[in-house]
């Protein structure tokens, strides 16, 4: 395993700056998700670490040591692409000990290294056939089996569930954690898909338009978004317009319309300077649709009117008018849905909002 460094980091194609003065600390062991939509960067960046571009400007470090000027085959890295781009006219065994034989491994413990990387990715017993042969989740099982054969220092994925359907997705995430944990290669992962993100990830790290937006666990940058591209990306949020009263070391108290007052908790409000214009950022799975006598224990709510309603089947979507405003709220479905048309009361803990400047401030 070896950790990965990026040192003001800058990628340009001629006059387009595709990446801006990054820098990351990608930790041993640690599986991080560059995460954002297309443009953004994350894949220049891995293709940097990677060695297929060379930066513009700054330092990458693998294990400590510099590694601009080192060709990508001299770098011990195990690379998983979209498309898999596996041999057609190789067996599945040939495939995965292809990286062997440039690693000067001797031939007779080849074949015991295939097997065992077969075994690691649950597919023992396919080693004579062609890739033809095989189901797209094999053929990205037998992608990440030649990764990781040549026991890599850094593992790199680049969007390598993206051409399976969502249930076998779903199914090969769970399944590539667990390879990842079980052999602690250092990974670095990337999507433009947030639930993957979310579901994989010890570190995320949200990008746009070339720059980092926010690091963090994914229960940090999911729950207390440090920009409103970061809260807008990663899922659904509402953003209501309001003006810090107070901030300080316990909180920020933010007078939102029209709720009234609501106390956020200091660690949900530390982007805040001072008092002033802010946004309140209140996720749409902890926004509450209530019927119009329900008051909501502890909850701060307001009426409102649901406009249109997406059956998602365990839960719903709701979008809901509040004055001028359209809201969004998840809701787990405990009988029937809201119909279109219903008046209901909205409501929120205030230890679940957070709280953003806005450009004014």
């Amino acid at each position: 395993m070896s950790s990965v460094t990026l040192q003001n980091v800058v990628k340009r194609f001629h006059k387009f700056t595709a990446v801006h003065q990054v820098n990351l600390e990608i930790p041993d062991g640690a599986f991080v998700t560059l995460l954002g939509p297309s443009g953004c960067g994350k894949t220049t960046n891995l293709r940097m670490i990677a060695g297929l571009l060379d930066p513009t400007e700054g330092e990458i470090l693998i294990g400590g040591t510099r590694v601009n000027d080192v060709p990508i085959h001299k770098r011990n890295l195990g690379i998983v692409f979209q498309n898999y781009a596996l041999f057609p006219h190789k067996t599945v065994a040939e495939n995965v000990a292809f990286g062997l034989k440039y690693r000067d491994v001797p031939k007779a413990e080849i074949p015991a290294r295939v097997q065992a990387a077969l075994e690691l990715v649950q597919l023992p017993h396919v080693g004579e056939r062609y890739p033809k042969e095989l189901s797209g989740g094999q053929q990205q099982r037998i992608a990440l089996a030649r990764a990781i054969v040549i026991e890599p220092d850094v593992l790199l994925l680049d969007e390598p569930l993206s051409a399976l359907d969502a249930n076998l997705r779903e199914d090969m995430r769970v399944e590539l954690k667990r390879i990842q944990e079980q052999i602690g290669v250092t990974t670095v992962f990337v999507t433009h898909d947030q639930s993957e993100a979310l579901a994989m990830s010890d570190q995320i790290v949200v990008m746009s338009a070339g720059r980092i937006e926010q690091m963090g666990s994914p229960e940090e940058v999911y729950n207390n978004p440090a920009s409103e591209f970061v809260a807008n990306f990663l899922g659904a949020s509402n953003m209501l317009p309001a003006t810090c009263t107070a901030n300080g070391p316990e909180g920020a108290t933010l007078d939102v319309a029209p709720f009234g007052a609501v106390a956020i908790p200091a660690h949900k409000a530390e982007r805040l300077t001072g008092q002033g214009p802010a946004q309140l950022v209140l996720r749409a799975e902890k926004l509450r649709v209530l019927h119009p006598g329900e008051t909501g224990e502890t909850m701060l709510t307001a009426p409102a009117t649901v406009e249109a309603v997406d059956y998602q089947g365990q839960t719903v979507r709701y979008f809901l008018r509040l004055g001028e405003r359209q809201l969004q709220a998840i809701n787990m479905i405990d009988d029937r849905p809201f119909e279109q048309g219903a008046e209901v009361r909205i409501g929120f803990r205030a230890k679940d909002a957070s709280a953003l400047p806005t450009e004014a401030q």
